[in-house]
């Protein structure tokens, strides 16, 4: 992680929390991380979450299974298709990036989301607008 080689885990944990970086290890039973072209999916994977000023860092560690991006996109529109909610604007918007645009920039969730769709989605152009 930070090339401490032959340094002892426990003197490396100490100067981490020196340094205000939090590690911790979750329990997961799948990671999926979606490419234009594939899916990788990692089953069994270990994964680090390290929070260092105020900014998250995920380290997965395992072996990928390489997956057709477009048999994980069936399924998904499958499942919800029937569910929307009839908003088709804001279904190009992930519900995640509102909530982060509304957080880094103190506004409502309202406001978010109208500076997401007048910046076509770029998160630090909708920040900015809003800062």
């Amino acid at each position: 992680m930070f090339g401490g080689g032959g340094m002892n885990p426990r003197k490396m944990k100490q100067m981490m929390k020196q340094m205000g970086i939090d590690v911790t290890e979750l329990d997961v039973e799948e990671v999926r991380i979606q490419t234009a072209e594939e899916d990788l999916v990692f089953d069994d994977a270990q994964v680090t979450r390290m929070d260092a000023q105020g900014q998250q860092t995920y380290q997965i560690v395992g072996e990928p299974e390489t997956r057709e991006h477009s048999d994980t996109q069936q399924a998904v529109s499958g499942d919800t298709g029937g569910d929307s909610s009839g908003d088709s604007d804001t279904g190009d918007i992930p519900d995640a990036d509102i909530e982060i645009v509304a957080e880094r920039a103190g506004v409502n969730t309202d406001d978010a989301r109208a500076a997401l769709e007048s910046t076509d989605g770029d998160l630090a152009a909708a920040i900015a607008q809003l800062e």
